[in-house]
């Protein structure tokens, strides 16, 4: 068996890092090892990015230590393969490129542009809210046969 792979999207781990609710919730299966995250450096540079938004407030500490705990848990994968799928929002390529890479299950994502796919080379593009849901309906969904 192998244990169910996922990419949080920017979006998702900016709440998880910022709030509680059910991005932290899912952060917090990665952190426990209960699902595997994976990620590459381009989302990485993504993040730092956007946690330098002044509207989030974080400390440049909480903002070192996310992303130190990110890589230490996170599966890196090298973007070798784009696309060009998001028309309206070219920059979300890089996050299904990402998801292809790292050969993940499920993408979870608050993005409008993304979660209209449904679905995008085997990858199930999901709210957090359906992919709780749809991992906690029994172990066999957390798992991959």
């Amino acid at each position: 068996m192998v244990s169910t792979k996922v990419l949080l999207d920017t979006n998702i781990l900016i709440s998880a890092l910022g709030w509680e609710g059910k991005p932290n919730k899912i952060f917090r299966q990665c952190f426990h090892g209960e699902i595997v995250i994976v990620t590459s450096s381009e989302q990485i540079s993504e993040l730092q990015r956007v946690m330098d938004y002044p509207k989030f407030c974080f400390t440049k500490d909480e903002k070192e230590l996310f992303v130190a705990l990110i890589l230490q848990i996170a599966k890196m994968v090298k973007i070798r393969k784009t696309v060009h799928i998001i028309k309206e929002d070219p920059d979300d390529d890089t996050i299904l490129e990402t998801a292809i890479e790292g050969g993940v299950n499920y993408l979870v994502t608050g993005d409008p542009h993304l979660l209209k796919l449904k679905e995008f080379a085997g990858v199930r593009i999901v709210t957090p809210d359906e992919f709780l849901r749809s991992t906690q309906q029994g172990n066999a969904c957390l798992y991959e046969q």
